[in-house]
């Protein structure tokens, strides 16, 4: 009998050591149904990987940026969810508020998950560039809003590994930052998104809309896990996994299925395959030899000379005539 089966079912968390990191045990961590549950987004996350690049197979190389980008973020959340349901990429960090015995979060100190904040500072600017490129924003504007993103998501971190009270400063930073981004989704974006057509407007409709809403959620989410020590870690498991469901594969789903007759041109992504770039620069090359008389003969220059001797001729005799 193999060693797998002498264990069976899901060992993750006792094959990496538990609920002790580099020495230290943590007393508020997940459970197997936690790990289960993690192991169950990671599977939802490497399905729908494989099948927003499945469906960019199906489209020309031009036109595949949104399924790329849309990929590249459950890809990244597949290996979070992979960390974390391996009891991985988390470290004990005391509480601020002690919970009494029995209440499921007692305990000096409770599993920080930061490889979660890893996930999100690569994956919330894809479907920042996702929304913005789909509302045809201005490069600079994108460039803004992804850096106060940057902000939300560093702020929650520190925030998080903060014992003290000062994880709530941190904490309204990480909130305001967020305003500004539903701000600028909600009422700029929508507006660019409105006059590129009204197919566009309506991609960008249904999808920054369920953005919007389910980021305002995460605060909600972080100051009962991270910062309050209200619910346990298995419940903060679900919680932050339905959310990053709704907000990443589903999101993607309505993202393609939006664009599905949009080119991306329209956005003023104007993307040239290999081969085609090399057919138009070649033609371009020699449309421009040829309107210069070149390919060796200078026939066509020599015409053009002539042309102009015989108009300056023709100057020449006209100012002769009026003196």
């Amino acid at each position: 009998m193999s060693s797998f089966e002498k264990r069976g079912g899901n060992d993750a968390l006792k094959v990496n050591g538990g609920n002790t990191v580099n020495g230290k045990s943590v007393a508020i961590a997940i459970t197997t149904h936690g790990s289960d549950w993690y192991w169950a987004v990671t599977a939802v996350m490497v399905c729908a990987t494989f099948a927003f690049m499945g469906l960019a197979l199906t489209k020309p190389r031009q036109h595949r940026v949104f399924h790329y980008i849309t990929a590249a973020i459950t890809l990244v959340a597949s290996i979070a969810y992979f960390s974390m349901g391996s009891g991985l990429g988390w470290t004990p960090i005391d509480v601020e508020f002690p919970r009494a015995i029995g209440s499921g979060v007692a305990g000096v100190n409770r599993e920080i998950f930061y490889v979660r904040y890893i996930d999100w500072f690569i994956t919330t600017p894809l479907l920042l560039l996702d929304l913005l490129l789909t509302a045809a924003l201005p490069w600079p504007t994108i460039l803004f809003v992804i850096l106060i993103d940057e902000v939300m998501i560093v702020t929650g971190l520190v925030g998080a590994l903060v014992r003290s009270s000062y994880k709530w400063g941190y904490f309204t930073f990480g909130c305001v930052a967020l305003l500004y981004i539903t701000y600028v989704l909600v009422w700029e974006a929508r507006r660019h998104a409105n006059v590129m057509g009204r197919d566009i407007g309506k991609a960008f409709l249904y999808c920054g809309s369920l953005t919007a809403f389910l980021w305002m959620l995460y605060p909600i989410a972080w100051g009962i896990c991270e910062g309050g020590n209200v619910i346990t870690p298995d419940s903060e498991a679900i919680f932050y996994g339905i959310l990053d469901l709704l907000a990443k594969p589903v999101f993607g789903a309505l993202l393609i299925w939006g664009h599905r007759g949009i080119d991306p041109a329209r956005l003023g992504l104007y993307i040239h395959d290999y081969d085609e770039k090399d057919v138009q620069y070649s033609d371009k090359k020699h449309g421009a030899n040829g309107a210069n008389g070149t390919n060796g003969t200078g026939v066509t220059t020599g015409h053009a000379n002539g042309t102009n001797g015989v108009a300056n001729g023709v100057n020449g005799t006209t100012a002769e005539q009026t003196v």
